[in-house]
């Protein structure tokens, strides 16, 4: 099924206002002249995300899905002639994907995202790198359910959050290494932090991003999850990684000065909602079995006065 490339972003774009988390990428604060790329960027990471963490399939049938992805990359860049969108053999399209608009709600198809995908990274020079680490981390989330240290974790951040800071720097076209090195520690800090809030459903899932060098330091008894008890250690424990995280906030800050026109609003608007995310996990003690904290309407405003309000850290 070949579309047109305003199609194409339009389902894109679809995607993106209807499937958010806490930190929606159609915000009108996003520069207008780069919205329909983030939104392809968006629909290209949550789709394949999607196929990584969804119920209903079996591992091999993720991780073959995942492969087509992949191969679907690969030949869209490597500019296979004019039908490099044709399914590769043993692509497997997502359940029920098939004739989503901008009106529906189902997930667009590969077919209806490539192409808007393929015309970002050209027209903006995005490294392949950025993308293949996105799906080596869902296909990580599908394989890997433990993680014995922050390095293990960091790592994992590095391919599945600081690729998007670094390409929404590179689509309003900022290089620099300092910029890239205070985005990675807050998209760090924000993977972090979305870990901490959804500690519960995970755990559902058989998935556990607390270190096990931190829990274990802490005398923490990964039983008492399974039980929904959130005893003394494990709240010291979360303590601890609310407190790792809040560095990263912090020395991630200065991207959201070191940039211009609205990216800088929308980069503080995002860092202040995720410290807001954190405030709320630490003052509940991160017992997210009795609570997951979430952002709502009244947020937003405090979050928009704080942005206007913004001081330059020091």
């Amino acid at each position: 099924m070949a579309v047109t490339l305003d199609e194409s972003y339009a389902a894109c774009h679809a995607l993106a206002r209807r499937h958010y988390e806490n930190f929606p990428v159609a915000s009108w604060l996003l520069p207008p002249a780069v919205r329909p790329q983030v939104a392809a960027v968006y629909a290209f990471a949550r789709t394949a995300d999607d196929i990584a963490d969804e119920p209903g399939m079996e591992p091999g049938e993720r991780l073959a899905r995942l492969e087509g992805y992949r191969r679907r990359l690969i030949a869209s860049v490597a500019g296979q002639g004019s039908g490099w969108w044709r399914r590769p053999d043993g692509w497997l399209d997502p359940a029920g994907a098939a004739g989503a608009s901008a009106s529906g709600g189902a997930n667009p198809t590969p077919d209806q995202i490539f192409p808007a995908l393929l015309d970002t990274m050209t027209r903006f020079k995005l490294p392949m790198p950025l993308f293949t680490d996105l799906l080596s981390a869902f296909e990580q989330d599908v394989t890997v359910t433990r993680y014995e240290t922050w390095v293990d974790v960091l790592d994992y951040c590095r391919r599945s959050a600081n690729p998007i800071g670094r390409i929404m720097l590179r689509l309003s076209s900022y290089a620099d290494a300092e910029l890239d090195r205070a985005s990675d520690a807050v998209c760090t800090a924000l993977q972090l932090t979305n870990f901490w809030q959804d500690l519960a459903v995970d755990w559902s899932r058989g998935r556990l991003y607390v270190p096990a060098e931190v829990w274990r330091a802490r005398g923490a008894d990964p039983a008492d999850l399974d039980a929904a008890t959130w005893s003394p250690a494990w709240r010291a424990a979360l303590a601890d990684c609310g407190a790792y995280t809040r560095d990263l906030f912090s020395r991630g800050r200065p991207v959201c000065d070191g940039v211009g026109g609205r990216l800088r609003y929308q980069l503080r608007a995002t860092w202040l909602g995720g410290s807001r995310v954190l405030d709320r996990l630490e003052r509940g003690d991160f017992d997210v079995f009795r609570e997951r904290p979430s952002l709502g309407a009244s947020d937003a405003m405090v979050i928009a006065c704080r942005t206007l309000a913004w001081r330059r850290a020091r």
